[in-house]
């Protein structure tokens, strides 16, 4: 059996997922009340509960939080840094909350709401510092431009395929034709994908995630607590975020070693987090892969193991990702086909493959991998287990 944090997820919710901008006149507030609300009564508790909140970079702040959804006082309250590469690092946090004693109901939060602005265009939005002013020159207005550069870096290496880039698109929109939550439930060919207008060479818009909104919310107490409640606990097994300087700020920077260049930035938490859980990549029945561009996938498939460097591509093409292939992805259509919350629906996801309710349930599954994005450090991740 593997390691344990003493910690467990007790309740989720969620609110409905929204095209870029059309939740309004819903507040970004709304959003996550509805979700905290849903995740707790999931839990079978109630806002009185509720001492500890945990998240990380976003457009949202504690004091808000408390005096819109009732909260009476807070013991426990961080924020982690990184926004997509810090997203599962929420766990680690709330597992710190509640295995030392600080809070006895933490609430991860994590929220959407892109009304008027755009992640698609967040590096040309920004301040011309010494630090970021080349990347106007260079035509890098978005994170996708940016990341292009490593994906074409890859297929210059490796020999990785478009046709791979495509193979993780088309398995995500095969999850997502079951879902009544997903955006993006049409079928898809390798033609259809082949003919999708090219918008940073080598990724067309098809490799591109869905700009989301939406809230989504989680409750971590103790394992010994949980067990009491009215859920099935899914035990947090190791939660871990690591920085590198090699990674930094990843697309942000223009520094990077070649060898970084080509990954996803998360060599060091795969190692990290599969110490700490007791377990290897072998081990793993599901993993929810982050995945705001297709290519990221394949490197982060070699970065926690389930192949070696530069074998992302074939081990794709191979079918391993589909819900019946050797590692199922992402069963829920992740970013690239339900949602995009900045990797929240991934967390979600595992725990109803772990209870056992997932809409495409993976048969048997005890054991989730959830990583958090290639962002800027730290970057984090989170192994998952139910004790049946």
């Amino acid at each position: 059996m593997s390691a344990t944090t003493g910690a467990a997820i007790v309740g989720i919710g969620r609110t409905p997922y929204y095209f870029r901008g059309t939740s309004a006149p819903q507040t970004i507030y709304e959003l996550i009340g509805k979700a905290v609300f849903a995740a707790l009564e999931d839990a079978g508790l109630s806002i009185e509960d509720v001492d500890g909140l945990a998240f990380f970079a976003a457009g949202f702040d504690c004091g808000t939080i408390m005096e819109q959804l009732g909260i009476p006082e807070l013991t426990f309250s961080h924020i982690v840094s990184g926004y997509g590469g810090g997203m599962a690092a929420i766990l680690d946090l709330a597992t710190m909350g509640v295995t030392t004693g600080r809070a006895k109901t933490v609430v991860c939060i994590g929220a959407s709401q892109q009304v008027g602005r755009r992640l698609g265009q967040v590096l040309g939005n920004l301040t011309a510092t010494p630090e970021m002013i080349f990347h106007r020159i260079a035509g890098l207005a978005g994170p996708g431009q940016a990341l292009a550069l490593s994906a074409r870096r890859h297929m210059h290496r490796y020999g990785t395929r478009r046709e791979a880039f495509g193979e993780v698109v088309m398995a995500s929109r095969a999850a997502a034709a079951t879902r009544d939550t997903a955006l993006r439930r049409k079928s898809l060919t390798l033609d259809e994908y082949m003919a999708s207008p090219m918008l940073a060479d080598p990724l067309c818009r098809l490799d591109f995630c869905l700009e989301t909104d939406g809230a989504l919310a989680f409750v971590v107490t103790s394992a010994e607590r949980a067990a009491d409640l009215p859920q099935e606990p899914v035990h947090i097994a190791a939660a871990a975020q690591v920085a590198t300087r090699d990674w930094g700020r990843a697309f942000f920077w223009l520094n990077q070693p070649d060898d970084a260049f080509t990954t996803a930035g998360a060599g060091a938490v795969a190692e990290r987090l599969y110490g700490l859980a007791g377990i290897r990549p072998k081990d793993i029945d599901v993993a929810l892969i982050y995945d705001h561009f297709s290519p990221l996938v394949i490197m982060q498939l070699e970065d926690y193991g389930f192949c070696g460097r530069g074998e992302g591509g074939p081990f794709v093409e191979s079918g391993a990702i589909r819900l019946d292939g050797a590692l199922p992805i992402n069963p829920h259509g992740g970013h690239l086909s339900e949602g995009y919350v900045v990797g929240m629906t991934h967390i979600h996801e595992a725990v109803e493959q772990l209870r056992g309710t997932a809409v495409n349930q993976v048969f048997g599954a005890r054991t989730a991998l959830v990583t958090g994005g290639p962002a800027p450090v730290p970057m984090s991740a989170a192994i998952l287990r139910n004790e049946r």
